[in-house]
Order: structure tokens, then sequence, then C-alpha cells
């Protein structure tokens, strides 16, 4: 899984490309935290190429999501593709994960 992160004015966005597995879900916790510890706690995770996600995967961004509100921020999911959001709806996380259509429709800013 490749992972690329980058910072705008309002908010960050982290690119998982691949498949989110146990062996990635521990960058990703990783790079959320180290966002976070560096002022930026509005986060989206743009799923566009992210072609499967695991327990491990979930696991990561319910982290992450828990990690940002505590931080008074938010974690939001942008661009999941259909095998991801079959995976979110069958957990039930797609009440608590909502998926934007765009990494700019997530915030409402660009």
């Amino acid at each position: 899984m490749n992972l690329n992160v980058s910072t705008h004015p309002h908010h960050a966005v982290v690119r998982p490309e691949g498949r989110l597995t146990a062996a990635g879900a521990p960058r990703l916790k990783q790079a959320i935290k180290k966002l976070i510890e560096d002022g930026n706690p509005r986060i989206v995770v743009d799923l566009a190429q992210t072609e499967f996600i695991d327990s491990s995967g979930l696991g990561a961004l319910i982290g992450g999501l828990k990690a940002a509100r505590l931080a008074e921020g938010d974690l939001r999911l942008a661009a999941a593709s259909d095998s991801v959001k079959s995976v979110l709806k069958l957990t039930s996380l797609d009440r608590v994960l909502r998926d934007h259509p765009t990494v700019e429709a997530a915030f409402g800013d660009s």
C-alpha cells in the first residue's frame, strides 16, 4: 500500500492506494497521528485509489476518527470505491464514517 499525505489551509488529505489491510493500517494510523500532532486535526481520507479494506484498516480509520475528534477536529472519507463502501455498510460504519463524493466536498472547502 502506498500512502500520500498533503496539507491544505483548512484540512489535510491522506490517500491510501491499494489494499488497506493489516500490513498498511499501522502506517495510516501513524500518518493520522502525525497530522494531528502537527496541528492538522481536520483530515480527509481519500479512498479513490483504495481497492480493499479489512478490519485492520477499519480500525485505523476509527482510531483516527477518535483522535481527530479529541483534538477538536474530524476525520471524513472521500471517494470510496464500491468495494470499500460495501464493507463500510456491512459493518454499519457507514453511519459513523460518512463518505463524501470528493475531497473538497468532505469539508466544504478546497
